[in-house]
Parts: C-alpha cells; sequence; structure tokens
C-alpha cells in the first residue's frame, strides 16, 4: 500500500475551455471524477474515495448558489490534512476561441441561457475570477488540441507515478512561431531564429524538427552546440530554484520564424536531455496542432471525412 497523499484535483475554468476535458483525461489515468457537485459534498467526497486513487471535481460557476471563495475556502480545510495533496486547475481561453466554441457546438452559454454568449462569458469571468488568480495550474486551451491537453495532463498527474516529479515540478516545451505571438503562459521564451532555417531547403522544407534529417541539419549550425549549451545551463539554474520557490509547472517556449523546424527540433532534443536529469516534460509543438486543426476542419468544410469518424471538438463547453 502506497504511504503517498491522496491526490485531490478541483478543476475549474471558463465554460467552454476545456473543463470537462480536463476531467475526462483524469479519469482515463485513473482519477474518480465527480463533476459540478454541491461545494459542502466535496470533503465527504475525498473521504470515501478508494484510498490510493486520485479524486477530480469539477467546480464552475454552474452551481446554484456559486461562491468563489467558498471553493477557496474548501480547498484550504483539505490542505489541512497531511494525508492529501490537493490542487487547483483552471482551464482559460480567449473570448473570441470562446465564441467559436459556442457557435460551432451551437449552444448556449449556462449563464446566459437567453441571452448573448459574451454576455454569459463576462458574467462567469468576474464570478471565478478568484479561483483564476489562485489556481496551481493555469492551462490557456485557446491553440491547445486535444491531443496536447491529455498528454499535458498526464504528464502531470499519471498515477504509475510511484515517481513524483523532480521537486514536484513539471516542465511544459513548447515550440511556436514568432510572427503567430508569444505563448501566453510561457515562463521563458527563448529565440532560435539566428541559426540556419532548414525552410530554405527544398529537401527538408516538407519536413518538421521532429524529423532526423532537420534535426541533423540545425545541431550542424556553428552554433548550435554553444546555444544548446547555455539554454541547458540556464535551466540547470533556474528549475531548481523555481522548486525552492513552490513552482509546481513550469513553461519554457522556444520561438523559431515557422515554428516548424528548428524550434521543434530544439524542443524535441531539450525534452531528452531534461528527461534523462529525471525532470518530468511534456511537450507540444503549437504551429504544428494549429496545422493539424485547421487541416480537420479543412477536410470537414470539403465533405471529405470519412463516415463516422467525426471528431469531438477539441475543448466542448
Amino acid at each position: 500500500m502506497s504511504d503517498a497523499p491522496q491526490r485531490v484535483v478541483l478543476v475549474s475554468g471558463l465554460s467552454g475551455a476545456g473543463k470537462a476535458s480536463v476531467l475526462r483525461a483524469l479519469e482515463d489515468i485513473g482519477f474518480e471524477a465527480v463533476d459540478n457537485p454541491p461545494l459542502e459534498m466535496i470533503e465527504n467526497l475525498v473521504l470515501r474515495t478508494e484510498v490510493g486513487r486520485g479524486l477530480a471535481v469539477g467546480v464552475d460557476a454552474r452551481s446554484r448558489g456559486f461562491d468563489a471563495e467558498a471553493v477557496l475556502a474548501t480547498l484550504a480545510r483539505l490542505r489541512l490534512n497531511p494525508g492529501l495533496r490537493p490542487e487547483l486547475v483552471f482551464a482559460w481561453a480567449e473570448e473570441q476561441v470562446l465564441l467559436r466554441r459556442f457557435t460551432e457546438t451551437r449552444r448556449r452559454h449556462p449563464l446566459s441561457p437567453k441571452g448573448r454568449v459574451a454576455d454569459g462569458i463576462h458574467i462567469e469571468q468576474q464570478a471565478i475570477a478568484p479561483l483564476h488568480a489562485a489556481a496551481d495550474l493555469v492551462i490557456d486551451t485557446s491553440d491547445l488540441p486535444l491531443a496536447a491537453l491529455r498528454q499535458l495532463i498526464e504528464c502531470r498527474y499519471a498515477a504509475d507515478e510511484g515517481a513524483e516529479p523532480l521537486g514536484g515540478l513539471s516542465v511544459s516545451l513548447v515550440s511556436f512561431a514568432f510572427p503567430a505571438g508569444l505563448p501566453r503562459d510561457a515562463d521563458m521564451v527563448l529565440d532560435a531564429r539566428f541559426l540556419r532555417n532548414p525552410h530554405y531547403d527544398q529537401a527538408l522544407r516538407p519536413l518538421t524538427g521532429s524529423d532526423p534529417a532537420v534535426a541533423a541539419y540545425v545541431e550542424a549550425d556553428p552554433d548550435f552546440a554553444a546555444f544548446f549549451g547555455q539554454i541547458t545551463g540556464l535551466l540547470n539554474l533556474v528549475l531548481p530554484r523555481f522548486v525552492q520557490e513552490g513552482k509546481k509547472y513550469a513553461t519554457i517556449a522556444i520561438g523559431c520564424t515557422g515554428g516548424r523546424h528548428r524550434s521543434v527540433a530544439i524542443v524535441e532534443r531539450l525534452s531528452k536531455h531534461l528527461s534523462n536529469l529525471d525532470w518530468r516534460t511534456s511537450v507540444s509543438h503549437r504551429e504544428l496542432a494549429r496545422e493539424s486543426v485547421n487541416a480537420r476542419m479543412g477536410d470537414r468544410r470539403d465533405g471529405s471525412a470519412a463516415a463516422g469518424s467525426a471528431q469531438e471538438p477539441d475543448h466542448t463547453p
């Protein structure tokens, strides 16, 4: 029998931002998941949860008499129990993304059932702002495909971990394209645009940084070794300090011009390096994920998706 503290994850967030997807991902890795119970029942649910099994509880503004401060008070009481390891996860997305998701699913906002979706979003943002501010982990799903969200949850909460993340810190590595904007949740941003660009090699242009030929091309740049050494040296310094400061999650973003070659190759190599040092890492490639989503949407618009293969929206309200 494990002596590890029981994991309790309160999952909140904006409607349409992926809270239900987070709960399903936790349930798939062994958590008992309960969505939106009365607040006064949460502590009893913790007591009734099977020993050794985590509990994930969805909490949001749909609840009658919802009070964010009451949720935080419940969380504070749970944290007084040394046998528990409670956390608050908050799913968030930009307003225009939420509006698009509600339009695609043709659903009304639960806090504005007879009015404009935008009004419901604004009401909900105000109601749950204290939870956003107090969350141990905020997941911005604006550009995050469902598969990447599930990978993030599995990395942080997978139950086969007698292996606690080193220092309790999970490291997310993100590749991106600078022209498309910085990742909003990045703790650190690094620029790989000075390295020679595989985009200008006709044989490499269709490939990505995950392909060995592209990785070899990037690593053959005369300044790559020094650059990568500086990155790893910096992370060797700051990650332990993040742990000392109590951070549970760190996002390191590496960008290039297109987000397909140099940044992807560096993120892949950096993930292997940090994993060898026993840091728990997850990897996401923002622009490659967007390409995949756009391709799927194009298939649906063209009517070329196979019958019966319609996919669930990335993050349902």
